[in-house]
């Protein structure tokens, strides 16, 4: 067998020339490193790849890379992407959120994105904080996590995203960390690669309101079990989960949803005509 050809490409192709505004030693400056290197790998063209983000110091991302992008509104990075992967089944759409676009106001169409199982890749920074926003708790902040904007804490049992994307109707679950580059790599284009739904978490330290996840470097571990395509395997595992174990949780086999598109053109005008008052 011929060995494949290597990709003409390289991360800085899909790189702008904007300079991230995040604070120093963000975790996403790795993430932003990591999904440029999986596209360099992946070997599509910077004009056949998509980048949809929603609010927050993750969404900013559409902004340095070199791709069609859209920093849409709070909450609906998933209902911007779906909408464009299922129009324009071509391009490779990639969905970018934070713990608190993703999981909060945007939980319901993170739950129904699973679901639907169309052919894109969700990639969720999670720092259990609202960073952009001044130190808020996010839904995966730790109940007891104490702060001058919750003090003693929310009380409140935090969003478990994998077990979510599962139960949900992912068709790949993976965690990561921000500082193994090689690892969110690799996973970031095995997800991309993957038909159907595929649901990617990245640990990235909130070094400036959260200085404690700087600790993150030494308590992430790989998972010990290997990925399975069965979901009640999938599930045993994730509900004993400590939140540090990184790697492919779940490879399904359920098939993608693939809209029919109408080739029909709308003349703009007459539809504009059809809502006069």
């Amino acid at each position: 067998m011929n060995a494949p050809l290597p990709s003409p490409f390289k991360a800085r192709d899909y790189r702008s020339d904007v300079a991230p505004v995040w604070c120093p030693g963000c975790g996403d400056f790795h993430v932003l490193m990591s999904i440029t290197r999986a596209l360099a790998a992946l070997g599509r063209p910077p004009e056949e790849i998509a980048v949809i983000s929603g609010i927050g110091c993750s969404s900013r991302i559409p902004a340095y890379t070199n791709c069609y992008g859209f920093h849409g509104v709070h909450g609906r990075s998933l209902a911007l992407a779906t909408g464009l992967k299922v129009a324009r089944q071509d391009l490779t759409v990639l969905a970018i959120s934070g713990d608190g676009d993703g999981y909060s106001i945007g939980g319901n169409h993170f739950l129904h994105a699973c679901r639907r199982n169309v052919d894109m890749t969700y990639i969720v920074m999670d720092n259990r904080v609202y960073g952009m926003t001044k130190g808020q708790p996010s839904p995966t902040t730790e109940p007891d996590w104490d702060s001058a904007l919750s003090p003693g804490g929310t009380g409140l049992g935090p969003f478990h995203p994998l077990v979510i994307a599962l139960a949900s109707g992912a068709n790949f679950v993976a965690r990561e960390f921000s500082g193994d580059l090689k690892g969110s790599t690799r996973t970031i284009l095995e997800a991309i690669r993957h038909p159907g739904f595929s649901f990617v978490e990245i640990l990235s330290p909130c070094v400036t309101y959260r200085p404690d996840e700087k600790d993150w470097k030494n308590t992430v571990h790989p998972a010990v079990v290997e990925e399975t395509d069965d979901p009640a395997r999938a599930a045993r595992r994730i509900m004993t989960d400590d939140g540090m174990n990184t790697g492919i949780l779940y490879r399904g086999r359920r098939a993608p949803y693939v809209a029919h598109v109408s080739d029909t053109r709308v003349d703009i005008a007459a539809l504009e005509r059809d809502f006069e008052i």
